[in-house]
């Protein structure tokens, strides 16, 4: 069903359906489109707030509202997407920089209050995966740039040991692995998929 991440009333009815179908949350996938593109002297209050509410209260809300199943059912997994931004800022993104910091700091700090009712909780970090969004902030800073938007892909490419972007079948794979029975003595982790580019050590 489609829901507004956003909107809590829409988060609500979305968890609510889920249970009353399927009869309980079993693994809970925390993900919603990114804040735009733009450095600090763009942003209004109003825009901050919408990145508050898309980025860092979604999945608040997803996780308050999908707990008390996993309780219930005596466990559960909580794979919370994230992005390369918590381990090294991304220029001109600094909405989802801020924003999915604090989701790293939530799936964290979660993973320790919830261990004891069998439940993980864990942080995935893509880098340059070809979707849809990076499609449009690779043409979002080529227009910043004033060059082709192969030009940006091709610089892109060139930063990542592997050469190229990661497909989403290949970011997929390993949500599936962190959300499945195989991943059982993994929670409170951080897991990049990004072909080696992100360079920090921790």
């Amino acid at each position: 069903m489609t829901a507004d991440v956003s909107r809590a009333p829409q988060i609500e009815r979305l968890v609510r359906a889920t249970v009353e179908r399927y009869g309980g949350i079993d693994v809970l996938v925390t993900n919603a489109g990114g804040p735009p593109a733009g450095t600090f002297d763009r942003f209004s209050d109003d825009e901050w707030q919408a990145a508050f509410e898309l980025t860092l209260m979604s999945a608040v809300r997803l996780i308050r509202a999908s707990l008390p199943s996993m309780r219930a059912r005596g466990g559960g997994t909580i794979v919370c997407m994230s992005s390369s931004s918590i381990k090294q800022p991304i220029p001109n993104l600094l909405l989802s920089n801020v924003m999915r910091a604090g989701v790293a700091g939530l799936a964290k700090t979660l993973a320790d209050e919830v261990a004891d009712d069998h439940i993980r909780v864990n942080t995935i970090v893509p880098g340059r995966i070809a979707t849809p969004r990076v499609e449009h902030l690779d043409r979002v800073n080529a227009e910043r740039a004033g060059v082709d938007v192969a030009v940006v892909e091709q610089r892109e490419a060139a930063r990542i040991p592997l050469r190229r972007y990661g497909s989403p079948e290949e970011f997929a794979d390993a949500v599936a692995f962190l959300a499945s029975e195989r991943a059982s003595y993994i929670t409170g982790a951080t897991v990049q998929v990004d072909g080696g580019m992100i360079r920090s050590l921790w």
